[in-house]
């Protein structure tokens, strides 16, 4: 009996882990990118005005409260990994959540956020 309740916890642990994406640090997205890594997405869920003023090198942008209209937008992308970020995880979270729920498997948080990539890496802006 212990067994099976212990077997019941360790199966519940493992599909709650599941839902969520796996983190990656913003050194290894770099490396990823710079090697032009094409199993790769990286996807910007702030505002367009937030992504206007700064990015990882190219991420594309759809905000969060648009990706479950623009989700097609991804659908090529299954078989890719994708790489969610926003300025706090709030937003990423959300958007991880809603990737989720459409089938994508291959989902990755940028650790630290847009702060933590533009606190050491090379950004794109846009032009004024």
């Amino acid at each position: 009996m212990r067994v099976l309740a212990l077997l019941l916890v360790l199966a519940l642990a493992f599909a709650a882990q599941a839902q969520d994406s796996t983190k990656i640090e913003p050194q290894a997205l770099a490396e990823r990118l710079a090697w032009g890594d094409q199993a790769l997405v990286v996807l910007d869920v702030r505002t367009a005005a937030e992504f206007a003023e700064g990015h990882v090198p190219g991420a594309r942008n759809i905000p969060h409260t648009e990706l479950a209209a623009r989700i097609a937008e991804l659908e090529g992308d299954r078989a890719r990994d994708i790489v969610v970020y926003c300025r706090s995880g709030a937003r990423s979270a959300q958007a991880v959540k809603t990737l989720g729920a459409a089938g994508f498997k291959r989902l990755f948080h940028l650790q630290g956020d847009y702060p933590a990539w533009s606190a050491k890496m090379p950004v794109v802006t846009a032009p004024q």
